[in-house]
């Protein structure tokens, strides 16, 4: 295929009205949540606050996030998934306003961010299942991969590059609570994009009237969905693999990495806005290489090898002492982390039965990020004990050697040549 026609494959999803509405919505989106990164962390510090307090407040949007993910995956589901995505937007949009309100008239205070946190997540916990499960009912099955590539570029080059960017300027000359402010409007403006799709009752979340409902048959939805993970091993092993990926990897990152750019670097808000800009710029990199062809034949190794060793360079963020160094390990590890994504959405997309799609999306983020709040609630208190570079070098390294064990044990290289994803699927919806 020649480079003009693979380009236009890559962005082939954007030429369905609906898709590009969504897709739409979702990179303003991921725009704010990026701005909300930095001004959390620097809201935290100009209310006289350091690790450990940063620590308590992404642990809670880690709690909101883990408690309410699998009810998230059932109303994906059960429900009209455009209705959940936009009472997600609200919801997280009403708080950003309410705690932007208490910044901009200096009233706001730690515990105020901690309860904001933990609605945010929240409201993230229902929107993820249901932008996963909707993906494949606007799309045909062949559009997957593409439009899989195309939201692995967009959430770094938005939340992880642009968006951070941005907010470290917008808090460097004004505040962080104006940051906060335009992360409220965000959320509104994708909620907005959603409301004006038109998608006919019957493709839309169809509920079957049949159904049970009550507490009892979502605990029944939930187990139908557990099963399904323990009989297919190479699903159960790559989860296995990222509740210790998260463990390892994103306490340091969320935490530490603020204190490792003012420490080490000398650095403050712009400094630590571009270095997760070449975070975000590496996986926007990480994702167009991976979706620009077909998907490797030893899909599953290839994955799982690329998130582990390509966690290494987080060691550089706790060592370096010149930002263009920082900058170059937190794009390295986010090019392979976004390309390892981009084939792990489209295995959930083409692997995963659809009625249990919603379901198995949210286990994915339950039991991934299990131990999200202990790896938050860890990483100040171990920086404090140990020293930063000591907790960067583990980051780094652990991830290298679980990820040997993920492929012996999950027998992915035997699965992965008995159910090769080389042939395209019949589409869903034209």
């Amino acid at each position: 295929m020649s480079e003009s026609g693979a380009g236009w494959k890559a962005v082939r999803p954007l030429k369905h009205r609906n898709y590009r509405l969504l897709w739409t919505g979702l990179a303003v989106a991921l725009l704010g949540s990026g701005l909300w990164l930095v001004a959390l962390a620097w809201q935290v510090i100009e209310l006289g606050g350091g690790p450990v307090q940063l620590s308590v407040v992404t642990t809670a949007y880690s709690i909101g996030l883990v408690v309410c993910v699998l009810f998230g995956g059932v109303a994906a589901d059960r429900l009209s998934q455009r209705s959940v995505i936009v009472a997600a937007d609200v919801v997280r949009g009403v708080v950003l306003l309410v705690v932007a309100g208490l910044a901009l008239t200096e009233l706001l205070e730690v515990w105020h961010l901690a309860g904001a946190a933990v609605l945010i997540g929240a409201g993230e916990a229902f929107l993820i299942p249901a932008y996963t499960a909707l993906v494949p009912r606007l799309l045909p099955a062949d559009e997957l991969l593409a439009a899989n590539g195309l939201e692995g570029t967009l959430r770094p080059l938005a939340q992880q590059a642009t968006g951070p960017a941005l907010g470290g300027l917008v808090i460097a000359a004004m505040s962080p609570g104006l940051a906060i402010l335009i992360t409220a409007l965000t959320y509104f403006f994708s909620a907005a994009c959603v409301l004006a799709m038109r998608i006919p009752a019957d493709e839309s979340a169809e509920v079957d009237e049949e159904r049970a409902t009550g507490v009892r048959a979502m605990f029944a939805d939930l187990r139908e969905g557990w099963s399904y993970v323990r009989r297919t091993r190479w699903l159960l092993a790559s989860l296995l693999f990222g509740t210790a990926f998260v463990l390892l990897i994103l306490g340091p990152l969320e935490v530490l990495l603020p204190f490792a750019v003012k420490d080490q670097l000398g650095g403050g808000p712009k400094d630590f806005g571009l270095v997760l800009a070449a975070f975000g710029i590496g996986g926007a990199v990480g994702a167009l290489a991976i979706s620009s062809r077909s998907l490797p034949r030893r899909y599953l190794t290839v994955m799982t090898l690329m998130w582990g060793f390509g966690a290494v360079p987080i060691v550089v963020l706790g060592v370096a002492r010149d930002l263009w160094v920082m900058a170059l390990g937190a794009a390295v590890v986010g090019a392979t982390g976004s390309a390892a994504m981009v084939i792990w959405g489209t295995l959930l997309q083409r692997r995963v039965p659809d009625q249990l799609r919603g379901r198995i999306s949210s286990l994915d983020f339950f039991v991934s990020l299990l131990l999200m709040p202990v790896s938050m609630a860890l990483a100040g208190p171990a920086g404090a004990l140990l020293g930063v570079p000591a907790v960067f070098i583990i980051a780094g390294v652990g991830p290298a050697l679980v990820c040997l064990l993920v492929v012996y044990f999950g027998r992915m290289p035997s699965d992965e040549l008995a159910n090769p994803l080389d042939t395209t699927a019949e589409p869903v919806n034209a």
